[in-house]
């Protein structure tokens, strides 16, 4: 287990600057001392503002500009990451800087909402983050520049996962992102039974989550940064000692095949029985290029894009990191977002979309990352078509949540 982040959340002024940039850095070093100090290593300090569209100028290229003088600013308090918050439904005129954003800068992350916290669809919305994914596509040869967009549905504030985390223009605070899938995977693998496995999973968290909300009270004692939780989501890393996808399939299942659902469920309806402080997901997380698993799967197909939308119906995070055609136009990749939040609001869940089509790619090819944090697979078939219709004109749908009654 590790901490795959300590992010922080802050308000930003219209000229970029950050009033809590020395706290912020403060939260960040000292959990990073404390937090070593208990064994557990940290791999990234990150940082989080309001949605941009309450600071940012409407033009692109001043936007970009602003985006650029942030990073550095960040980068010199010691933040490996940025994120700017997303864009709302209302604002139509900044998904066209987010383009020019990620083109001019490195380490900065943007996120466009499709369906609200109020339980609001945005078809306008979901066509405008399906565009800005066509043209953030070319940006990088490899694809790469989409691992910094997603399109967030339902999706609350100061969730410790980027892209989707944000603040809400509140007080200042930190959450933590865990990486343990390789403590689920163990679980699964070990325990005599079902009920014993996902027991032992969350007591092995709960453990966790005691030891580090004791550290964090030090650190909001010391710099006045609310602790807003942990998101417990077993995040993997490319590597097979630490994929959610081999705990997944050590319940007797292979991904893609029926059962799959049911082991998701499984380790899902553990993680819900966690009582440690919640933000964020905590809940399944099969980002296909980050589980090394998940990406040897797609060699042969065995999974498909609907597969995964299948199991964030019993709780996920939805599509992360998942390679597609590099000629997925808008309006195919629009049909798909829909169906994410349509998913959202309908289960009365967060869900996102980081979708990454690769440039020169078509169904079946072999990805070519050289990057750390990723394992190579195929590129995964998009079974869309535009939509027509009704489906393609401009109502905030107002769907109603199916609860038990």
């Amino acid at each position: 287990m590790k901490i795959r982040s300590i992010s922080c959340f802050v308000n930003a002024n219209p000229d970029g600057s950050i009033p809590d940039i020395e706290s912020a850095a403060k939260v960040s070093a000292r959990g990073s001392e404390l937090f070593m100090q208990a064994g557990i290593e940290i791999q990234s300090s990150r940082l989080a503002t309001q949605p941009f569209t309450s600071y940012f100028p409407h033009d692109k290229r001043l936007a970009a500009a602003l985006a650029r003088h942030m990073e550095l600013s960040v980068q010199a308090s010691g933040f490996t990451y940025l994120s700017l918050g997303p864009v709302n439904t209302e604002a139509g005129w900044a998904y066209a800087c987010i383009p020019e954003i990620l083109t001019g800068t490195m380490n900065v992350f943007c996120t466009g909402i499709i369906a609200d916290l109020t339980q609001s669809i945005s078809l306008p919305a979901s066509r405008a983050c399906a565009e800005v994914i066509a043209r953030c596509t070319p940006i990088d040869p490899a694809g790469f520049t989409n691992l910094r967009f997603a399109a967030l549905a339902n999706v609350p504030p100061h969730g410790p996962f980027f892209p989707a985390a944000y603040h809400d223009g509140g007080k200042p605070g930190f959450s933590l992102a865990m990486e343990c899938a390789d403590i689920a995977l163990e679980c699964m693998q070990n325990a005599p039974d079902i009920s014993t496995a996902a027991r032992l999973m969350v007591a092995r968290f709960e453990e966790a989550a005691k030891s580090l909300e004791n550290l964090c009270a030090i650190i909001t004692r010391e710099t006045g940064f609310e602790f807003f939780g942990f998101d417990f989501s077993p995040a993997p890393f490319p590597d097979d000692s630490c994929s959610l996808a081999g705990a997944m399939e050590s319940l007797g299942i292979e991904i893609g095949r029926h059962g799959s659902v049911m082991a998701a469920a499984i380790l899902a309806s553990g993680l819900d029985a966690g009582t440690w402080k919640k933000a964020g997901f905590n809940g399944m997380m099969l980002p296909v290029l980050e589980d090394s698993l998940l990406a040897r799967r797609t060699e042969d197909a065995q999974f498909t894009v609907k597969d995964l939308l299948l199991y964030s119906t019993v709780c996920g995070t939805g599509l992360d990191t998942v390679p597609l055609p590099g000629d997925a136009s808008p309006e195919q990749l629009s049909a798909l977002l829909l169906d994410v939040a349509a998913l959202s609001i309908r289960l009365d869940k967060p869900l996102t979309a980081r979708l990454m089509p690769i440039p020169g790619k078509k169904a079946g090819d072999k990805t070519g990352f050289d990057f750390a944090f990723f394992a190579n697979g195929r590129v995964m078939d998009l079974c869309a078509q535009p939509v027509r219709g009704l489906l393609s004109g401009d109502d905030v749908l107002h769907l109603i949540p199916r609860h038990n009654r």
